[in-house]
């Protein structure tokens, strides 16, 4: 049985990661933070559910903030991969608290690599989650060779960990290997995050609970793809004989605007009613247009993105549409 560890498994992609891997019948560890309340909503199905039972998953106390923790637990587990998902990963938020963002997104990726290195986890594969926000204002489309010209400390804390395991490849010989995903979203998305804040906004609206919602530039252009998709990518990256960078995306762009116009849409509303500008939500520096290029994921690893635009608008605005009426009935 495989042994797995993922950072950053109470998160969108790494809940769908440990459903993947126990479903590959995978032992699967996660880190988590150590917090006054429970943040484990998003994995807690798990326990119950028949065809991944909760005893091949395994949590741990930890921190990428904690090289001891790191070192401890790698020492313990001796994981056959590891999926660095952890990050503080919301963009706009990173201009506010640069600092900690690059302590753990960036440092932090150091920190799990040299604790690799020091344990002697010579033959454990590990999976980098980058991003497309290190493209920044590099014209799309964007592949493994367009140059990285990051627009935020998100961005640049991301560059410096690809970096960071491209040389622990190079130095050590390290299975390290970078998946740069472009925008996924999905019904777990935090409802902080853009398109989770328009979808659950439009389903609080459709029913009385909300007015308005308030965002920033409404004309940046991304590559939207599904989350539950995209962690298939990030397995299958990891199953190759020879570790290398990939990305992953859709090869299609839709601008902010038209996420709002189809998720509104869908429940017969007229996003220009209710969405606001609000300048606080403006980044100090934007990335106008990201669109992918994945071809090389397509031909070296097999994988194509299997839920379009609209059909993922359509899973976050559903799934929300309940919440709401759930909220209403309190």
């Amino acid at each position: 049985m495989k042994k797995a560890l993922i950072t950053g498994i109470t998160g969108q992609d790494g809940s769908y990661l440990a459903e993947l891997l126990l479903g590959k019948q995978y032992e699967v560890h996660g880190i988590i933070r150590r917090s006054s309340s429970f943040n484990t909503d998003r994995i807690d199905h798990l326990y119950q559910d028949p065809h991944a039972p909760g005893t091949r998953l395994k949590l741990h106390f930890g921190d990428l903030n904690d090289a001891s923790s790191l070192n401890k637990l790698l020492r313990t587990i001796e994981p056959d991969e590891i999926y660095n998902l952890g990050a503080q990963s919301h963009v706009r938020v990173s201009f506010d608290v640069p600092e900690y963002t690059t302590e753990v997104s960036a440092l932090g990726t150091l920190r799990l690599l040299e604790a690799m290195r020091e344990s002697g986890l010579s033959k454990t594969r590990f999976y980098q989650a980058s991003s497309s926000e290190m493209f920044g204002s590099s014209p799309p489309p964007q592949n493994e060779n367009t140059p990285f010209h990051p627009r935020s400390p998100y961005a640049c804390a991301k560059a410096f960990a690809y970096w960071a395991a491209v040389n622990y490849r190079e130095a050590y010989g390290f299975h390290a290997t970078n998946g740069i995903l472009f925008n996924h979203e999905s019904p777990r998305r935090g409802e902080t995050f853009l398109t989770r804040k328009v979808t659950r906004a439009a389903g609080r609206i459709k029913v009385g609970l909300q007015k308005e919602l308030f965002l920033g530039n409404l004309d940046a252009w991304r590559d939207w793809g599904y989350a539950k998709d995209f962690v298939e990518a990030m397995w299958l990256a990891l199953q190759q004989d020879v570790p290398d960078d990939f990305v992953v995306a859709t090869g299609e762009s839709h601008s902010i605007r038209e996420f709002c116009q189809e998720a509104f849409g869908r429940l017969d509303l007229d996003y220009r009613e209710f969405v606001k500008l609000d300048p606080r939500y403006l980044r100090p520096a934007e990335v106008d247009h990201l669109r992918g290029d994945f071809s090389k994921a397509r031909k070296a690893l097999g994988w194509s993105p299997r839920t379009s635009f609209k059909e993922l608008i359509k899973l976050m605005v559903d799934s929300d549409l309940e919440l709401a009426r759930r909220e209403a009935r309190r």
